[in-house]
């Protein structure tokens, strides 16, 4: 085969799409075909429910759009942002095109995977990456990268209902370490950090649907706060939660386990950023240990009007904001 049309819908497999574009044939889901300039991406959820975890497929649109969630390469231990993972997550700073294939079903006769072409991608230049935890083919905890796709400028993408996330059979909650480290893109001026903290007060980025400017407050926020948790000796960590019937999991933002304090940060110190965060925070602790000793908080760059403060009182929320010297509401009072 000399031509292959990347038309949306077109059923294809591996070697075809080699033959043409170049690339390996075996070297996993992520594959780079440096003479073309491009990376494939063959998405198959079916490999993850081997394991217990399925977190690739079409997530729920956000305000910025359509997300495909796509796991990155690593079978085992956790997975790290090098070789195929980090190609992927900077394709854009190398000029590569990004095409998102998904498996359906076999080749008549043959031990041959088909693949289902969406149409071509692009990784969030603002949030490229989420980390997500879950077993690997040995059965050990590990942290693994899921990519957030969008559609490529102009692009339609084939995406069909059996694409979609499957909803979580059962409810459970992982305990994770904190901080994390989120990867940003290599285009930006922005490094790998820990989770949602970044050195820039916020970032400019070009996506399907146009600029948006990305408020980086809330992690340097966390950033500020969990030094500070450390520095008096307490240990933070956060959970996964994953609820029954639902497509993605909650992760809250800190866990503060010698108080037994979940904190919800908000970049913002608005009226409707707390009122969000309240709500947040009541979701989370139905699904957390020991909800009904479990103490929650809102913080906060700034000290809010006195009306949000009763807010939050009359919601029995605890309230942690920052000032010029450290944080006011530490030491958390006792219950």
């Amino acid at each position: 085969m000399t031509t292959l049309d990347l038309d949306p819908g077109l059923l294809t497999t591996r070697a075809e799409v080699a033959a043409v574009y170049g690339g390996s044939i075996h070297s996993g889901g992520i594959v780079v075909a440096k003479e073309s300039k491009m990376v494939f991406i063959y998405s198959d959820p079916s490999a993850g429910e081997e394991h217990g975890y399925t977190f690739d497929g079409r997530a729920q649109d956000d305000e910025f759009g359509p997300l495909y969630h796509y796991t990155g390469a690593g079978r085992v231990g956790n997975q790290q942002m090098t070789d195929r993972n980090k190609s992927l997550r900077d394709h854009a700073a190398a000029g590569r095109s990004v095409h998102l294939f998904v498996a359906d079903g076999k080749v008549e006769n043959k031990d041959e995977t088909l693949q289902r072409y969406i149409g071509q991608v692009v990784v969030d230049p603002v949030l490229p990456v989420v980390e997500r935890y879950g077993p690997d083919r040995e059965g050990a905890m590990r942290r693994l990268f899921v990519f957030r796709l969008r559609p490529a400028e102009g692009a339609s993408l084939a995406w069909t209902d059996k694409d979609n996330l499957k909803p979580a059979t059962q409810s459970t909650i992982v305990e994770v370490p904190t901080p994390s480290k989120a990867f940003v893109p290599a285009q930006t001026d922005a490094k790998p950090k820990k989770t949602e903290q970044h050195k820039t007060a916020e970032t400019t980025a070009t996506i399907a649907g146009g600029v948006r400017v990305v408020k980086r407050r809330e992690g340097q926020l966390v950033t500020a706060f969990e030094a500070q948790l450390v520095e008096l000796g307490h240990t933070v960590k956060s959970f996964q939660l994953t609820v029954k019937g639902e497509q993605d999991v909650l992760l809250p933002d800190l866990y503060d386990e010698t108080d037994h304090v979940l904190y919800e940060a908000k970049g913002l110190t608005t009226r409707p950023n707390v009122r969000m965060a309240i709500g947040q925070l009541a979701d989370y602790r139905r699904h957390m240990p020991q909800p009904k000793t479990l103490r929650v908080a809102v913080l906060l760059p700034s000290e809010p009007s006195p009306d949000v403060k009763e807010i939050l009182a009359a919601e029995q929320v605890a309230l942690v904001y920052q000032t010029a010297d450290g944080f006011q509401g530490l030491p958390f009072p006792n219950a």
